[in-house]
């Protein structure tokens, strides 16, 4: 045991005060572990279901953004192009992936932060865009802006080739 120097067996103030941090620091530890358990847990069970914007066609994907239902509605897909359709369904497929990631990111951002008890742990440093593309990190409303914008690039450009 650490002691004060006096040879009495006390445990020094500077002992204690290491002590109490590290039994802070495991306590926050194994409370982030059950925490991240938690969050997995839910997170294997999630699902994100996203309609096209043309109410074509609805796709649910998993929680690593994967495919698991494509449901073609109101009978839309019968008179639409081939490129209309593939179009609906690479948008729909592309915001429920895109709103996967995002509810990934809002799982696991406790674990992002500091912690308040122990000051030495400063939180994970996850890089989002890595793991899901810098397209993740864009808000949604401008995202949609810019998918807009290159439809009407496109259309014009066809136009232009005919």
């Amino acid at each position: 045991m650490t002691t004060d120097g006096t040879g009495r067996g006390e445990v020094s103030p500077y002992a204690r005060s290491v002590e109490a941090r590290l039994a802070a620091a495991m306590a926050e530890l194994e409370a982030t572990e059950k925490g991240v358990a938690r969050a997995e847990a839910e997170l294997r069970r999630a699902t994100r279901t996203v309609r096209s914007a043309d109410r074509s066609v609805e796709v649910t994907v998993g929680p690593q953004g994967e495919l698991t239902e494509l449901r073609f509605l109101e009978q839309k897909y019968r008179t639409m192009s081939p490129d209309d359709l593939s179009g609906a369904v690479l948008e729909a497929f592309g915001r429920a992936r895109a709103e996967m990631a995002r509810q990934v990111m809002e799982t696991f951002e406790p674990f992002t932060r500091p912690s308040d008890a122990v000051p030495e742990l400063t939180g994970v440093d996850i890089d989002w865009a890595r793991i899901f593309g810098p397209e993740v990190l864009q808000d949604p409303e401008e995202r949609a802006r810019q998918a807009a914008g290159r439809r009407l690039r496109d259309e014009i450009d066809e136009d232009e080739e005919r």
